[in-house]
């Protein structure tokens, strides 16, 4: 099992199992609306840690948004075996580059 997958199983644990100081439960007691501003703040953090080329901050950064996102996933009712379908169809596409937009000329 990853250390993702430990991440997410805690995270299940939580939701079905509300501890008492614990920070998941918190943001599950607050709801979706605190959960997808931490996924904001945190993505935005994951760019400022991007652009200051600290690969030590990046990788906290992003381990945070990971974290956010599996709550997120958790709230939502979507597994990490619905996340790997997904990339696994996308994984099968090739040249899975989206079509040039045609500007709207008749404005």
């Amino acid at each position: 099992m990853t250390e993702l997958e430990k991440m997410y199983e805690t995270i299940l644990e939580r939701k079905g199992n509300p501890e008492e100081g614990s920070y998941t439960s918190y943001l599950f007691d607050k709801g979706l609306t605190k959960i997808l501003k931490k996924v904001g703040e945190e993505s935005t953090e994951v760019v400022i840690a991007s652009l200051a080329e600290d690969k030590d901050a990046l990788v906290g950064e992003l381990n945070d948004l990971a974290y956010h996102v599996l709550v997120l996933m958790a709230e939502k009712g979507i597994t990490l075996e619905d996340f790997d379908k997904e990339a696994q169809k996308r994984a099968e596409k090739q040249h899975n580059l989206k079509p040039e937009r045609k500007p709207i000329t008749n404005l």
